[in-house]
């Protein structure tokens, strides 16, 4: 026989043979019929189920008010989807993931409630595992001290943590990764041509706009792929390339690093400057007691000849040699009395970066003055062999006239420009003030040892000198003109070769 379409005893067979526990009870939940299924799970024969009521399998861990919703669904005629806490015959708890559809007849009255339920307890301990897990490693994340950030390949923050939040605020809602990546020239989009690349611990500085100064992090990044979650990538494992970024900031340390490394500069420039600065005293002390030297020694030879003559007296003329010895003497001490110079071997020297050191070294000058620095750097510039101490120290000297020409004007702007260029093989560098400047009558002058326009300071007037010197020694030239901005500007230039072929 056969109804509606199904052979008879087929529904029967499919139920008898579910792997869902199902039972039916009647109107007051009594069992009139459980599948093999059902024993499995609860571990109650048949026997010891039918005829009892449903309540058998409740436990109290199950809050009332859900049986409260379960039945209130039920009387309204609709199905019921939940989960109970059950209660197997030995005793053991069991969560029940459980539908319970009403059996209506022709008159659309109910008549028995079809239960089934599956044992998903060891899903939800999985669930629960994973959700433990999942917690534990964001609250290890969000107490971190760096910033951490999960993009996926579309560039996208999929996961960050509390200090990338609060680094993402003060970069008003510029993307902090972002700004890293593209400072690091790191693209996060697929390339099927190559393979991209962990990084440890790379430095970069992210400007802040304003006059605020860059903060400075150190970014380490792992690759990593996702499976697919979708549907259709089942069988087919579709993975996704994310980039983990680590995020630690070292501005801090940065700024230690800045003034240790400033403060080593500055003593080795003040004594390189001590000691340039006592060769040129002594080498302009010795030229200046050589002058009259010379004329002891011409006098004396004359008076020689004279004596041959019998027209000198032979006292005056030891007298005279042991003064014109003495001041041989003298000659000679200060000569071995000069400090040596510390050689340099030349190397490959940045007139950018020894620039950018002594505005460094002058930051602190610079802003008690109130001195606007416009520094126009040419990017790209190539480098020259030369001694970068010797080359940094004439630099500082040039920067530091120009601070101390503007203290002898009272208010007005104050401003230093600095620009370099690479022009005709020769690269060129230029420093100019908004000081008093110089008259024209006194430039020839301005390089002549112990020459100095600061009145009533306490300068020995070697300074300029001593850079022309340096400057010289490397193949280049130095000279004075008009500045735009109302003071001098120093002209300097340096050919493209190799200091130490300079001949």
């Amino acid at each position: 026989m056969i109804m509606n379409g199904l052979p008879n005893g087929l529904y029967f067979q499919v139920v008898e043979q579910s792997a869902i526990a199902t039972s039916i009870t009647d109107l007051s939940a009594n069992i009139i019929y459980v599948n093999p299924a059902f024993t499995r799970v609860t571990g109650y024969q048949p026997v010891e189920l039918l005829g009892q009521n449903q309540s058998l399998l409740s436990d109290k861990k199950t809050p009332t008010v859900v049986y409260q919703a379960l039945w209130s669904r039920l009387q309204q005629k609709k199905n019921w989807s939940g989960v109970l806490v059950n209660r197997r015959k030995d005793g053991t708890r069991y969560l029940a993931d459980l539908t319970i559809a009403p059996v209506l007849n022709d008159q659309g009255e109910v008549t028995h409630y079809l239960g089934m339920h599956r044992d998903v307890t060891e899903l939800h301990g999985l669930e629960q595992q994973l959700l433990n897990q999942k917690t534990l490693i964001e609250s290890v994340v969000n107490i971190a001290p760096m910033a951490i950030a999960v993009l996926n390949d579309k560039g996208k923050v999929e996961l960050d943590n509390l200090a990338y939040k609060a680094l993402l605020a003060d970069f008003k809602n510029r993307e902090p990764a972002h700004l890293i990546l593209d400072q690091l020239k790191i693209d996060v989009l697929p390339q099927a041509d190559s393979k991209k690349k962990d990084f440890t611990a790379l430095e970069v500085a992210i400007d802040q706009g304003g006059k605020k100064k860059p903060r400075w992090f150190s970014c380490s990044g792992i690759w990593f792929d996702e499976s697919d979650e979708r549907a259709e990538s089942f069988f087919e494992r579709n993975k996704a390339r994310h980039l983990l970024l680590v995020i630690s900031e070292i501005t801090g340390l940065k700024a230690h690093e800045h003034a240790v490394r400033c403060n080593t500069m500055r003593t080795i420039l003040a004594k390189q400057e001590v000691v340039q600065s006592l060769r040129e005293i002594l080498n302009g002390a010795a030229y200046q007691l050589q002058v009259p030297v010379n004329v002891l020694s011409a006098v004396t030879n004359m008076l020689k000849q004279r004596e041959d003559k019998g027209g000198c007296n032979s006292s005056m003329l030891e007298a005279l040699d042991q003064a014109l010895d003495s001041g041989r003497k003298a000659l000679a001490t200060l000569d071995s009395s000069k400090p040596t110079i510390l050689t340099e071997a030349p190397v490959d020297v940045d007139l950018n970066e020894l620039l950018r050191d002594v505005i460094a070294l002058s930051e602190e000058r610079v802003s008690d003055m109130g001195v606007v620095i416009d520094w126009q750097q040419f990017e790209g510039l190539p480098t020259m062999k030369g001694q970068q101490w010797q080359l940094r120290g004439a630099l500082k000297q040039l920067v530091d006239n120009a601070l101390d020409a503007m203290t002898q004007v009272d208010g007005g702007h104050r401003e230093i420009q600095l620009k370099t260029e690479l022009c005709d093989d020769m690269i060129k560098v230029h420093i100019c003030d908004s000081g008093p400047g110089i008259p024209d009558e006194l430039r020839r002058s301005i390089f002549e040892p112990f020459f100095t326009t600061k009145r009533g300071e306490s300068s020995a007037g070697m300074g300029l000198p001593t850079c022309q010197s340096v400057i010289r020694e490397h193949g280049g030239m130095i000279w004075v003109e008009n500045s735009i901005l109302g003071g001098i500007c120093m002209r300097l230039q340096f050919p493209l070769v190799d200091a130490e072929k300079q001949g």
